[in-house]
């Protein structure tokens, strides 16, 4: 594919660099600022255009700019992709494809390719889509040429309903940033006490081990699952003293971990 990316953050450059790589051609890099688009354009031996220049032939135009923009870039690029492009994405996760209206009203295809995966910076990125599961939510043809573009970069596609999108967006934020809240407060906590985090590692890998093989409900240890009251409540005295900042998070956790116990004995029961 010719591909255009408007917006070069940490996902469209991540994605432009896979593309390049898999053999997808990079025509240009579109920003607001073009000093912003330079380096990321020279790195893939792209052009550069400022937001609102007209667009060239491309089979690809590719938006990655901020959730809220979506709309107003969209706005701003479609007018001058008339004739240059039958396609238009965006990568969000959260946002309807509707965002994408005005390239619809060019008649050019409308839909979205969220990789389901976290993309700290754009070449760390690039190398984790290859096994990544992307959501590709589009009519035809277009849904299957996004499948095949999700392939193409190593990635797992599935289809994603436009209703279903908040929902799914929910569910991937909790299962990347829910995690890491917690390991925030074992870090602190295990260095309060002079063991370093690395201790933890084992625990961790296979903790995330026993979630996808075992499941998630089957894969709860520890006091909480066991329903040792006494313990629970040792370790919250404790955490008060130890890192006081951090016990309502603590707290918190402890009855998100209990709901979780209570239910999967539920499900056990049932």
């Amino acid at each position: 594919m010719r591909i255009v990316l408007v917006g070069p953050g940490r996902a469209g450059q991540s994605i432009a660099i896979a593309a390049n790589a898999a053999g997808h051609e990079v025509v240009a890099v579109a920003a607001r600022g073009t000093e912003q688009a330079c380096g990321v354009a020279r790195r893939l031996d792209a052009g550069v255009l400022a937001i609102g220049e007209p667009i060239p032939a491309v089979d690809l135009i590719i938006i990655a700019v901020r959730d809220r923009a979506i709309g107003e870039v969209a706005g701003q690029v479609a007018p001058v992709a008339r004739n240059a492009a039958a396609r238009a994405v965006h990568l969000s996760g959260a946002t309807p494809v509707s965002a994408l209206a005005p390239f619809a009203a060019q008649g050019i295809a409308i839909g979205s390719l969220h990789p389901l995966q976290t993309m700290p910076n754009p070449d760390r990125g690039a190398r984790s889509l290859a096994g990544s599961w992307m959501a590709v939510t589009a009519d035809e043809p277009l849904r299957s040429e996004l499948r095949s573009f999700a392939t193409s970069l190593g990635g797992i596609p599935f289809d994603l309903q436009d209703a279903d999108r908040t929902v799914y967006h929910a569910a991937a934020a909790a299962a990347a940033n829910f995690p890491t809240a917690a390991f925030v407060i074992a870090q602190r906590l295990l260095e309060s006490t002079g063991v370093p985090f690395d201790a933890a590692r084992p625990l961790v890998d296979r903790i995330v081990a026993n979630v996808f093989e075992l499941g998630s409900g089957a894969s709860l240890t520890g006091p909480i699952a066991r329903g040792d009251a006494d313990t629970i409540d040792a370790q919250i005295d404790a955490v008060r003293v130890a890192a006081p900042d951090l016990a309502a998070a603590f707290e918190a956790m402890v009855t998100a971990t209990r709901d979780v116990a209570a239910s999967r004995k539920i499900e056990g029961e049932a």
